[in-house]
């Protein structure tokens, strides 16, 4: 008679445990090494897209440009974003999650590595096209594989915590860029990201196990490539329609072709996308009444809150004499007030009409817009802080709310959709609203000092007395002859002029990005909300907001 062994109970469990893609029991903490490695890659990304701005003036100065070439610094960057956020979840899915993430990851780094040793501005835009192509690899993977990794039940923490990662790169993004800035050199902002960059590799090589989706949808070519083609055509255009290369403007043979190119590459994205059975960004979602109208709202946003961020900085370093450091400090404050006012903005939205909740915080918005109108070489820095502490009462207060409606009416299965569109949009406000508001800041310099220049009567009395005045200074502070001080006097009125000029003109550019922003306060009103309340039938609840 032979006997059966019979196994422990724990080997039985064991080998009874499905081992999904979404569960290792091999390690137990292997999701959270995983969120740290994703959360690495995000910092980064988020971070690049914000610690530019306060290191423009001196790129500037370093490459002796001005402002309407150097905007394609952070243009280049978030265009290159945009087209990648739709086509990485395609390449995750065809080729592996971990190879294309890695690839993203490895592009980031090469492209900070180039644009910390660039010797040209036209190197260092095209430098920043391929940390935009990374980053925008890193941004929805990261999440995709958050979500894909975590159970439902630990999922809404984890992506919490991814969350904090981009809050965090937003709030200090200016602060580490000005402090490096400051004691170091401009390079050092993207030097930075090399040895990080380096470590997230490595950390995906060792952590992150590989997985494809066997059911992968057909690539939209035709889209990929008509929306490759359109983006940055228009955007060069606007650019260098006032741009100081370009003698014949608008008229320009050059930018009307570039315009007509654009416009016919926009209208094939537009007919393929409604026509192909898998489009690359699935427009028809823009039918529902919601989805729609936040979208058009989160581009609008994005022309006010991209295009302030990029002009402030110029603006305090450059006509107010701060440093980096000083200029990346007053951002700080708007990041930890936003954190503090979204999860009581949800709140509020759970009791009161959404619909009001957002018009009062674009109002604030544009408010803040408007007191920048107001800015001038005096302006005291407890003004400038008062405009920035609202800035970041109403950015707390829009997305939450704003991102719950319109999602309010999309199906589960097209929810990723309806997120990936979302975020292009608001990238893509983002580049238009620097390319506009800069190409109106370059206009608007010309026509204030214009307008200055014709004022100034060489023959009046008070050009005599301020002449004067400045050559007795000179004269006597500065040591120079009587002919040296005359012109040195006449000068200085000229520098003042065009120091004039620039404030007028970013004061110009706040108030029309105000009035923006008070024009997306309209299509709230035809938002369709929900109350937490039910229908007269019983069968029939209408959902919570």
């Amino acid at each position: 008679m032979t006997t059966r062994r019979i196994k422990p109970a724990h080997k039985i469990r064991r080998k009874l445990r499905p081992r999904t893609a979404s569960y290792h029991p091999q390690h137990k903490g292997y999701k959270w090494w995983l969120l740290a490695n994703v959360m690495i890659g995000t910092f980064m990304a988020v971070l690049d897209a914000t610690i530019v701005n306060v290191g423009l003036p001196k790129i500037m100065a370093s490459f002796g440009v001005g402002i309407d070439k150097i905007e394609w610094v952070i243009t280049a960057y978030m265009l290159a974003m945009a087209v990648m956020l739709p086509t990485a979840a395609w390449l995750a899915d065809k080729f592996g999650y971990k190879r294309i993430y890695f690839i993203g990851m490895l592009a980031f780094t090469f492209g900070s590595f180039l644009c910390g040793f660039s010797t040209s501005e036209d190197m260092l835009i095209i430098s920043r096209i391929i940390q935009g192509l990374g980053a925008g690899t890193i941004m929805p993977l990261g999440m995709a594989i958050i979500t894909h990794e975590f159970p439902p039940n630990q999922r809404g923490v984890a992506l919490g915590f991814w969350s904090i990662s981009a809050a965090a790169s937003v709030s200090f993004g200016p602060l580490i860029g000005g402090f490096l800035i400051d004691h170091f050199s401009w390079n050092l902002i993207f030097e930075v990201n090399v040895p990080v960059g380096v470590i997230g590799l490595l950390a995906t090589i060792i952590i992150q196990q590989e997985y494809k989706n066997k059911n992968v949808s057909r690539f939209d070519i035709v889209g990929f490539l008509s929306a490759s083609i359109f983006f940055p055509l228009v955007l060069y255009a606007l650019s260098e329609g006032t741009a100081t290369t370009n003698t014949e403007g608008w008229r320009s043979a050059h930018i009307l072709i570039y315009f007509g190119i654009s416009a016919i590459a926009l209208a094939v994205f537009i007919t393929n996308e409604f026509l192909v059975k898998e489009p690359l960004l699935d427009l028809r979602l823009l039918k529902d009444r919601n989805f729609g109208i936040s979208t058009l709202m989160i581009f609008i946003f994005g022309i006010g809150m991209f295009g302030s961020t990029f002009l402030l900085p110029v603006y305090l370093q450059n006509s107010l004499g701060y440093t980096a450091l000083q200029a990346g400090a007053v951002f700080l404050p708007v990041g930890i007030i936003q954190g503090i006012m979204s999860p009581v903005a949800g709140k509020i939205a759970d009791k009161y009409d959404t619909k009001y909740l957002l018009a009062f915080a674009l109002f604030i918005f544009a408010l803040s817009f408007f007191m920048n109108s107001k800015l001038s070489w005096l302006t005291e820095r407890r003004y400038i802080m008062a405009a920035l502490y609202l800035r970041g009462f109403s950015l707390g207060i829009i997305f939450t709310p704003l991102s719950s409606i319109a999602l309010l009416d999309i199906p589960r299965e097209k929810m990723a959709q309806a997120s990936g569109l979302s975020n292009v949009v608001r990238q893509l406000g983002g580049s238009f609203g620097v390319a506009i508001l800069t190409t109106l800041l370059t206009t608007r310099v010309g026509y204030h000092a214009q307008n200055y220049a014709q004022a100034v009567d060489i023959n009046s009395p008070a050009y005599k007395s301020i002449t004067h005045t400045l050559s007795d200074h000179f004269q006597h502070h500065a040591g120079a002859t009587k002919a040296m001080a005359a012109r040195y006097s006449q000068s200085a009125i000229v520098q003042q002029i065009s120091k004039e000029s620039y404030i007028q003109a970013i004061d110009d550019d706040f108030f029309i990005a105000g009035i923006i922003t008070l024009v997306g306060i309209i299509p709230v009103f035809w938002l369709h909300t929900k109350k937490n309340n039910k229908d007269k039938s019983p069968h029939h609840e209408i959902p919570v907001e």
